[in-house]
């Protein structure tokens, strides 16, 4: 796809960032531009945006969404939904416009809750954790193909949160991921401190153990601000999960240069979004990828290197034998 070759021609690579096992890339793009719309996490607090069950019983796969705000609402890919009946993530980044109510496509990520502790939705602050955001990006992508929507996989969902926790040594009595982060936070906290943002980064590169694991850009640099910390975190999780002591290989800039060409060599399909914008699927041998257009804009890109063995020290790629859940509680 053009647009996606000529926003890969702007961009430039910065001078990677280390913290043990976890390299860091920036990406760096020339525009400045301010976004036209709000985060999620900016409409909330400003209570432009309702996030509610999608009815009194409630449905795992699905939430009620209410816009009464003038501006736009980006929803990106993985971002965590706190409250109501259980947590949720969402399945895939949309935009909805001011005025607007929709249906949107979510995943469980606390599969021992089904109980009211609110009555809306909160922003968790967290991203799904990278290298589960990759397979369930892929079981997205199937469901876009076979055009039953943007479905996921939730009984692999369910079974990498608890296959982690188990890995991590952390009690979760409810299986919820946010357990996971909040076991580590201390841990996270020290990854962070040591990886910062710098002019003009609209994106980033992240390697664990020498080996690319993915991509994260937004097409304005204020978007990548606001979710520089949640990302960074979520490959920090993978990247707790996956220390070897005796294994600090370094990444060399050009496997990164040679992981940006690929992107940009890839077959790229288009499917409509729920509301604005279409959804952008990347999939070749060696990338696999999912984001949001707009306007022959980019708003939002993530791509995943794809692993040639089923399992790495839990951030390689699983195949799961369970389906997706569509249970109505």
């Amino acid at each position: 796809m053009e647009l996606i070759e000529s926003f890969f021609e702007n961009i430039k690579l910065a001078r990677k960032q280390v913290f043990w096992n976890l390299t860091v890339f920036p990406l760096l793009s020339p525009d400045r531009g301010e976004p036209d719309y709000l985060t999620l996490e900016q409409a909330l607090e400003r209570q432009a945006v309702r996030i509610t069950e999608l009815n009194r019983e409630g449905s795992v796969p699905e939430l009620r969404l209410v816009n009464s705000g003038k501006n736009s609402v980006l929803i990106v890919e993985g971002e965590e939904l706190v409250g109501s009946k259980q947590n949720r993530i969402v399945n895939s980044t949309f935009l909805i416009r001011g005025k607007t109510e929709v249906v949107i496509p979510v995943s469980c990520v606390e599969q021992g809750r089904w109980r009211y502790e609110s009555n809306e939705f909160e922003t968790g602050k967290k991203l799904m954790h990278a290298s589960l955001r990759r397979s369930h990006q892929e079981d997205v992508k199937c469901s876009l193909r076979s055009g039953r929507g943007y479905d996921s996989d939730q009984g692999r969902i369910w079974q990498d949160i608890a296959e982690k926790s188990v890995r991590m040594n952390v009690s979760t009595p409810t299986h919820a991921m946010s357990d996971m982060y909040e076991s580590y936070e201390t841990k996270l906290a020290e990854y962070l401190n040591h990886f910062q943002l710098i002019e003009l980064q609209a994106g980033a590169v992240f390697a664990i153990k020498g080996e690319v694991l993915g991509l994260e850009c937004f097409g304005c640099q204020d978007t990548f601000n606001r979710f520089f910390d949640k990302m960074v975190k979520s490959y920090a999780l993978d990247a707790l999960d996956s220390i070897d002591p005796e294994n600090k290989k370094s990444l060399p800039p050009e496997e990164v240069r040679d992981f940006l060409a690929s992107i940009v060599k890839s077959p790229v399909e288009t499917h409509p979004s729920l509301d604005l914008g279409n959804t952008v699927s990347i999939d070749s041998r060696s990338v696999s990828g999912s984001g949001l257009i707009c306007d022959e804009k980019i708003i939002h890109l993530s791509v995943f290197k794809k692993q040639r063995n089923t399992r790495r020290n839990g951030v390689g790629f699983q195949r799961s034998s369970s389906r997706r859940s569509r249970r109505i509680y």
